[in-house]
């Protein structure tokens, strides 16, 4: 049950197949339209991949990943990849992150720094966390599941399972999107270990009795409605990976530039980048991210979780 180091180190001929699959790629047409509505722009993507072909290395992203201590083990049937990276500060308080979909492990690269040392980031020694950082269950170098079943509530009880292995009777976690469920799940059934709990997206119903729009402010008002908006234009992939995950799988797995589009228009849509993914992310993270589904060959099983 010991944990084995591991590295990412993605072969070279799985970064010249890379190359030639960009290099072969066929271009759809597109509408006389400079905006989103009908999906991924076609000059924004050409930039994008010709960025990811030419300019884009693979290496310096897989040596940042690198410089986080990173581990597999193996339990209850299946083998988690996770960073733990403990604090130079003995006393910091255990952490447990959960990432999301289309995200991976790299949503962590810019704040593991604060959160290891606060200290060089204008925060006090006291705030320092020791991390641990799992890719979730079908995602990148984690093992997917081989039978249904592997739900949000399945991911923190196996979650729980390697905070428990790595030794920490207590700790701390934090999600967003399945990550904040993840960790909604932990909070519930493992309330004598995991002592509190952070999200960057909540999910709530509306009261079961009275009138559900009481004391909802015009600024909340407004919100309902972008939220009516983008369940009608922009729920689509969701269906889809909810209910045929397979069949995209197919075309995802085979296609970079299919892959990157899919992936790009989440970013370009969730994020706040006023018209340029680069205002939020950049391309370079971007990439890297697109990378690991692509390398590791797990968008398919990752679109299974939905």
């Amino acid at each position: 049950m010991a944990p084995k180091p591991f590295t990412v180190a993605i072969s070279d001929d799985d970064i010249v197949d890379l190359h030639q699959r960009l290099d072969r790629a066929r271009w759809p047409d597109q509408l006389n339209t400079s905006d989103w509505a009908y999906g991924t722009d076609l000059a924004t993507l050409q930039a994008l991949v010709h960025y990811w072909r030419h300019d884009f290395d693979w290496r310096q992203q897989e040596a940042a990943l690198n410089r986080y201590n990173q581990f597999t083990l193996a339990f209850d049937g299946l083998t988690t990849h996770f960073i733990h990276q403990r604090s130079p500060h003995a006393n910091a308080t255990p952490l447990l992150i959960n990432h999301g979909w289309p995200g991976s492990i790299v949503e962590f690269l810019d704040v593991l720094p604060r959160l290891l040392e606060p200290e060089k980031y204008g925060g006090r020694v006291e705030d320092a966390f020791h991390v641990v950082a799992p890719s979730l269950p079908g995602y990148a170098f984690s093992e997917a599941a081989k039978s249904p079943g592997m739900h949000t509530r399945a991911i923190a009880e196996r979650h729980s399972k390697l905070m428990a292995l790595l030794g920490y009777d207590s700790y701390l976690c934090q999600g967003g999107d399945w990550g904040a469920m993840i960790t909604r799940q932990l909070a519930d059934l493992d309330p004598q270990h995991c002592k509190g709990v952070h999200f960057n997206m909540l999910l709530a119903g509306p009261p079961a009795d009275g009138d559900p729009m009481a004391g909802v402010s015009e600024q909340e008002r407004q919100r309902l409605q972008g939220d009516a908006a983008f369940a009608k234009e922009g729920m689509g992939y969701y269906k889809l990976q909810a209910t045929r995950p397979q069949t995209l799988g197919y075309g995802l797995n085979d296609s970079p530039v299919g892959l990157c589009a899919w992936l790009t228009e989440k970013f370009y849509s969730w994020t706040d980048c006023d018209g340029d993914i680069r205002n939020a992310v950049s391309w370079d993270r971007l990439l890297t991210n697109i990378s690991l589904y692509w390398f590791t060959q797990s968008i398919t099983s990752s679109t299974r979780l939905y």
